[in-house]
């Protein structure tokens, strides 16, 4: 799993699954950039205590695209390559499924930009340098809610079909210099669900083969094993479920 030289860039790293990505890729010897939107603080410290040298943390917020190609030249300016780029950075409120008239316009608007239109965004931004690598890779962080029709709003699960279904029609388009992945966790006990609770997540794996909380790093775990070991795949769905779409 070695990424010695290699570029990563990472959206939503400030906490959760992100910051275990951006920990497992500097382990592997990437530099890597720590994406955020508002938790500078936070994301100053990840970048810090990565292992090796050279990250940094920059804003890539998901609904200013401009800001995403000044964040893009910037790399390219002082990193001169991006070989790795992961869309972790996402959006969700809990909506009981059967409250139809509590998911209103506004909401379904802002999961769908943050979730669709932003990794969208960013890998348009990113697309030119990283085909210069020959081999880089994209990873949307997505959900087992895509297929299920589960998870904490019916915005959300059809958020992320959206991101599962744009990542094959990319995986098309982008190769052979690009792979495209998709990782589909259950739900993991970060703090992502306003109002999700420890027991909650515990609830949902207990009905799983695994019976057992799918941890940030496992994630983490899969992307590093589509970036550097699936090098003959391109465009399919990687589930970290504990089993849930067989049970």
């Amino acid at each position: 799993m070695n990424l010695k030289d290699k570029v990563a860039v990472v959206t939503g790293a400030s906490g959760g699954i992100g910051a275990a990505t951006a920990h497992r890729l500097a382990a592997a010897g990437a530099r890597v950039i720590v994406g955020y939107n508002g938790r500078a603080a936070e994301a100053a410290k990840i970048a810090a205590a990565l292992p090796g040298s050279g990250h940094r943390a920059i804003r890539i917020p998901m609904l200013e695209t401009n800001v995403i190609r000044e964040v893009a030249a910037t790399v390219e300016r002082d990193f001169g390559r991006c070989d790795v780029l992961v869309n972790s950075a996402g959006f969700t409120r809990m909506v009981p499924h059967h409250d139809l008239e509590a998911l209103d316009d506004d909401l379904i608007d802002a999961v769908f930009a943050a979730n669709v239109r932003g990794p969208f965004a960013t890998i348009r931004a990113f697309v030119p340098l990283m085909k210069k690598s020959g081999d880089a890779a994209i990873v949307n962080i997505s959900s087992v809610a895509a297929v299920t029709g589960s998870g904490s709003s019916i915005a959300y699960g059809g958020s992320k079909a959206a991101l599962d279904t744009m990542a094959l029609s990319l995986a098309r388009v982008l190769g052979p210099e690009i792979r495209v992945f998709t990782v589909s966790p259950a739900a993991v006990d970060t703090g992502f669900v306003p109002g999700r609770t420890t027991a909650m997540v515990e609830r949902g794996a207990a009905t799983t083969p695994l019976k057992r909380v799918v941890q940030a790093d496992e994630v983490a775990q899969a992307v590093i094993a589509a970036v550097t070991h699936l090098t003959s795949s391109t465009g399919i769905v990687i589930p970290v479920d504990g089993g849930k779409l067989v049970g």
